[in-house]
């Protein structure tokens, strides 16, 4: 397959998986194996970290109303509604970005192809999506505590095969928190991360230090940017009307085919 034909696919799979849960970075990783991209874990996280880049564009086209009154409220220096939903965005974000600075050679080890990996992780998250399917709704909001314990689940789905809003999503969902506000901070809490990231690649030149062609970066930037403002709006009215328990089937047929493919396909 060629390059940008890939670049477009892998594009349109970050896309539409970023903002549902069934894990963005797993289903990379899956198509990765199969597109047989031999692409080094550097390479692979440049990749990941663009097109991460492009959903993070798109949640705040999506969410530019929510972002403006958010901006506006903390411009007012006051201790009102919107300092306070900014603070626990903020609050959210110590754990992933703690891990992220710590365990960054790790992680980005994890991003090669390590399909059985992925699977067992899938599994975790469509347990997860399971047991949040299973719980009350509620009108409860997000709360300082909710915020912290949302973002350690966010640390966790650092992983490839656990679904960032899966785990985010689902572990408000169980805190009582109403689906609809669970998944609109959800979406929300990661766009400084990612921003972040980028931030300090540009600044470190770690996303120069691979030699890598900047048309398929850009096709699946668009590709995914596209195909993200539509999945973010799409699931959004999904998380109010819908079941989290058919994402779950979803999660558990995925691993046993990335088991099975493995299982086949490497031996």
């Amino acid at each position: 397959m060629g390059e940008l034909l890939r670049a477009a696919l892998l594009g349109i799979i970050q896309g539409l998986t970023e903002f549902l849960p069934v894990s963005s970075s797993g289903h990379l990783e899956l198509a990765k194996f199969f597109l047989g991209d031999t692409s080094v874990a550097e390479e692979s996280l440049l990749m990941t970290v663009t097109l991460h880049a492009a959903t993070a564009l798109s949640t705040l086209i999506v969410f530019r109303k929510e972002v403006v009154d958010i901006f506006r409220g903390l411009f007012q220096f006051k201790w009102n509604e919107q300092t306070q939903y900014a603070l626990k965005i903020v609050l959210s974000m110590v754990p992933a970005a703690l891990v992220g600075i710590l365990l960054e050679e790790q992680i980005e080890q994890l991003f090669n192809q390590r399909i059985l990996l992925v699977a067992f992780m899938l599994l975790i998250t469509g347990m997860l999506l399971f047991l949040a399917d299973k719980a009350k709704k509620t009108d409860k909001s997000v709360t300082y505590k909710n915020s912290l314990i949302v973002g350690v689940a966010q640390a966790i789905a650092i992983m490839p095969g656990i679904s960032r809003s899966g785990a985010t999503i689902a572990t408000s969902v169980l805190l009582g928190i109403d689906r609809e506000k669970a998944a609109r901070f959800s979406f929300l809490m990661v766009v400084p991360l990612i921003l972040g990231k980028m931030a300090k690649d540009l600044i470190s030149g770690d996303l120069m230090e691979t030699t890598v062609d900047v048309l398929p970066l850009a096709i699946g930037f668009a590709a995914a940017f596209a195909t993200g403002i539509i999945a973010c709006v799409w699931m959004i009215n999904l998380v109010k009307n819908s079941k989290l328990v058919y994402f779950s089937i979803y999660c558990f047929i995925i691993a046993a085919l990335a088991i099975i493919a493995h299982t086949f396909l490497t031996h």
